[in-house]
């Protein structure tokens, strides 16, 4: 009596993974610094063109995964969670997944679908194609409209990245339809800014270390008018900054120089474009005692928030920033409020850039564009706001000036030098 086999039921997906996984195995350990140059050109195209069809084929095996709730049978709540720890993906991007795979399922992209399959476009371009399509306003772009838009972007996969596919696809019906093209953008723009207004975000929290850290979510103008403001400040001022810090030579990263350029962006505000809340500008008082701000003691300001501050900075900021220090006596008498006369007028600061040229201190070539003014005679000592005590120091050195550690002698041509105290 012969034995009848069962026909194999595995799924030809299933038996193409077993086929790909025994050939990997037999070749993947292949050494490849034996390939040739013509050998390696050839193999990292075709391996990327491999990759991009098999995450295809693995999004469309995802979307049906989602669809019969594969998630409640592996004991998970739902399709979501399962990816996520199947793949050991973050849950963000797992989200991401299910979403492009929810679009690549849809009739209204099977161009799209069908050239992610066959590598032809990655899915991150798929994504971006499928993203300026869904983005065409359905009552000015009928259905066929909608698939020439597409098919084009799928031809401009061929040479454009992502990105540029994103560009490109926000302007197709230029190319399509250019007699709804305005109008179409117009929609689309008014959309995206509406949503942006609406969902701006602002978080900030003391880190326990004395710093201050955030994020936030903004208008794209109102972003690249902040991108303006701090580049303007960031470059070349504060590279110049960290080489006086740093004679080694370490390379000034960009983060560092923005968060230096947002530090001087807030602590250089003129008051008069401070807010103002309940007929008061929205300031932050330092409460120091007069020796502090004298320089005779080390002891820390204290915020009106609860931190404290060291009192070299209480010093600087009292000399050139918006705060107001508020000064106390022996008894914790307050014997100063405020700083109505403590900025340099514009045509002073002119006065004084014209006059020093560069900053003051000794071997400092850095002009006007990196400066800050100082005032020679001390605001507690009964220093006044003039032209003739009041001097330009760049950044870093004006820092360097208010840091106990260092004294300052004076030098020909009304230059100073610093001294490290001993």
């Amino acid at each position: 009596m012969s034995i009848q086999h069962l026909p194999d039921r595995r799924h030809p997906v299933l038996s193409m993974l077993d086929e790909l996984e025994a050939v990997r195995a037999k070749y993947a350990g292949a050494p490849v610094w034996t390939m040739s140059v013509t050998e390696l050109s050839e193999a990292v195209p075709r391996l990327a063109t491999h990759n991009t069809a098999m995450r295809a084929l693995g999004l469309t095996v995802l979307r049906e995964a989602d669809r019969q709730q594969v998630g409640d049978p592996n004991g998970y709540a739902n399709t979501l969670g399962w990816y996520a720890a199947a793949t050991h993906l973050a849950k963000p991007e797992a989200k991401r997944d299910l979403r492009l795979a929810e679009y690549l399922d849809d009739d209204g992209h099977q161009a799209v679908r069908a050239a992610a399959l066959d590598g032809a476009v990655t899915v991150d371009q798929a994504g971006a194609i499928i993203a300026a399509v869904e983005d065409l306003p359905t009552d000015l772009v009928d259905p066929g409209l909608r698939t020439k838009a597409e098919n084009h972007l799928i031809e401009f996969a061929a040479d454009l990245d992502p990105k540029q596919l994103r560009i490109i696809g926000r302007r197709i019906l230029e190319v399509e339809a250019p007699e709804i093209a305005d109008a179409a953008l117009a929609r689309v723009l008014e959309a995206e800014e509406a949503h942006a207004e609406a969902t701006s975000s602002f978080s900030m929290r003391p880190d326990g270390h004395g710093s201050m850290v955030g994020r936030f979510k903004i208008p794209l103008l109102a972003g690249r008018m902040l991108e303006r403001h701090l580049a303007a400040i960031a470059a070349p001022r504060h590279q110049n900054a960290m080489a006086a810090l740093d004679p080694t030579g370490t390379t000034v990263t960009k983060p560092w120089r923005w968060g230096a350029a947002f530090t001087e962006y807030i602590e250089t505000r003129p008051a008069s474009s401070v807010p103002r809340v309940g007929g008061i500008a929205a300031t932050v008082v330092v409460t120091m005692p007069l020796e502090t701000l004298l320089g005779d003691l080390k002891a820390a300001g204290q915020l009106d928030t609860g931190e404290t501050i060291s009192a070299a900075a209480a010093r600087r900021l009292a000399c050139e920033a918006g705060i107001i220090p508020a000064v106390l006596g022996t008894r914790s008498q307050v014997l100063d409020l405020g700083r109505k006369t403590r900025f340099h007028t514009e045509p002073q600061r002119i006065a004084i850039a014209l006059r020093d040229k560069t900053c003051i201190i000794e071997g400092c070539d850095r002009g006007p564009q990196d400066a800050h003014v100082h005032h020679l005679d001390q605001w507690a000592h009964g220093g006044g706001t003039s032209v003739e005590r009041g001097v330009m120091i760049c950044a870093p050195h004006h820092t360097q000036i208010h840091d106990p550690r260092y004294t300052t002698e004076p030098r020909p041509g009304g230059k100073l030098r610093f001294h490290r105290r001993t």
